[in-house]
């Protein structure tokens, strides 16, 4: 750890002031990251347009994606014991910087595989992103309004998630006709591949750029006015004695782990897998690349419900239970609802220019509504009572983000062999679990 290191203890109103720099700092790197992840739903019908992919291999790029935090979560907890916080930050700012720079070869190439190579390594290193910056929010104020700073991280993070579609529709689509799946069906041979190889092309000036901006903000991080979080030392615990297998010692960690692996799976599927179902509805390949900012869109405002009821009104837990029960009613009404009919598109989102979409794919939207607490609520129910074990407890908690690269599939699977809206049943276990762990799960303090 550096020598700017405080402990983990609630903020005083005193040390409330002195945490409005590292807070604002770090939610610079929530917008980031966010920025980064949801580029996804964009990038998956783009990528199975220019590499000719099914459903079910466009949803390999989310699991390349989210495998990241499977594989590296334990030794990018190892590099934050040693680096801190702070740095560790910065590690990971420079490593996502490296994976938008393998984007170059992999566009060039239209290369699928050195496209889920580029995946794997920004995964890896919103890995170290997540695996520091969450807990550090947590301990940055008093347990029980944990829930609320998340939220307040949640909507920028989110809040880029709106944007980065838009802005991946703008800089790559913007100046490129003839790409639906009717128009490239209608070419010859070789004029399609050189229609998709001056497609592919598009993602070249974006990365780069991205890559730049990534690199400069991890070198601003490493001299960022911001102190380093210790993990504070409890009760029965020795200082330097932290076993990584000391965490299964705590059942609502583990079950947390799990809720968060349920919950990330869903909420890939309902933020990057609506664009497969708006072009199985017969949107065209702009507007189905851009449905990822309409989920995003209903994320923010569950954020923003969430930062004014907790804890005033409903507890964490409460508020996870609401988010699992809506889940469940929002996910059967996708199942059911209208690919044709969009009058509930025409009510509310087409009031604010948005284009129109069907009432099915509007419901996947409204899931981001559902999903919005989930995170926020999970983290603190988790970290709970787990003193110098938290770093390793963060860890495993990002393991549970492996949910992005095993759902999604799944429902790629069922959407190839069958129908792309009744395969949203995949989503319906999720929920009941997270409902389970918001009514019992974190409650569990030994095992039986």
């Amino acid at each position: 750890m550096s020598n700017e290191t405080v402990a983990a203890t609630p903020a005083s109103p005193q040390s409330s002031h002195s945490v409005l720099i590292p807070m604002a700092i770090v939610a610079g790197l929530f917008f980031i990251f966010g920025f980064v992840t949801w580029l996804n739903g964009a990038l998956i019908p783009f990528l199975q347009t220019i590499c000719d992919l099914t459903a079910f291999q466009a949803m390999l790029v989310a699991s390349a994606f989210y495998a990241a935090y499977t594989v590296m979560a334990m030794p990018m907890a190892y590099i934050i014991e040693r680096t801190g916080y702070k740095n560790g930050m910065a590690i990971g700012l420079f490593i996502v910087a490296v994976g938008a720079l393998v984007f170059i070869p992999a566009a060039y190439g239209r290369h699928f595989s050195v496209f889920l190579l580029a995946q794997f390594v920004v995964g890896t290193g919103l890995t170290i992103l997540q695996t520091a910056s969450n807990p550090y929010v947590v301990k940055l104020g008093p347990p029980e309004s944990a829930a609320v700073r998340i939220c307040v991280m949640g909507l920028l993070n989110k809040g880029a998630g709106v944007v980065a579609p838009i802005v991946f529709s703008a800089l790559v689509l913007s100046g490129i006709s003839g790409v639906s799946d009717v128009e490239l069906a209608a070419l010859s041979e070789s004029a399609r591949d050189a229609k998709l190889h001056e497609l592919a092309a598009q993602l070249v000036s974006p990365y780069v750029g991205m890559a730049i901006v990534l690199a400069v903000l991890g070198v601003a991080m490493l001299f960022a006015p911001i102190p380093d979080i210790e993990d504070e030392v409890l009760e029965g615990q020795e200082e330097g004695d932290i076993r990584l297998s000391g965490v299964f010692q705590f059942p609502h960690l583990v079950l947390g782990a799990l809720a968060l692996f349920f919950y990330v799976g869903v909420e890939v599927i309902a933020g990057d897998a609506i664009g497969l179902l708006g072009k199985q509805a017969g949107l065209s390949s702009s507007v189905s690349s851009m449905l990822t900012s309409y989920t995003m869109i209903f994320m923010v405002i569950g954020y923003l419900a969430g930062v004014v009821a907790i804890p005033r009104y409903i507890s964490q837990q409460t508020a996870l239970m609401c988010s699992a029960i809506l889940g469940i009613i929002f996910t059967v009404c996708v199942m059911t609802g209208s690919l044709q009919s969009t009058v509930m598109s025409a009510a509310t989102l087409s009031l604010f220019g948005m284009p129109e979409i069907p009432n099915a794919v509007y419901f996947v939207a409204l899931l981001g509504f559902a999903n919005a607490m989930c995170w926020p609520a999970i983290w603190p129910l988790s970290l709970q009572g787990l003193g110098k074990y938290t770093s390793k407890g963060a860890a495993l908690l990002i393991m549970g983000i492996a949910g992005g690269a095993v759902l999604p599939p799944i429902y790629g699977h069922f959407a190839d062999t069958g129908d792309g809206q009744l395969a949203y049943v995949v989503s319906i276990p999720a929920y009941l679990y997270i409902l389970f762990y918001a009514v019992k799960g974190h409650k569990l303090t030994r095992w039986k």
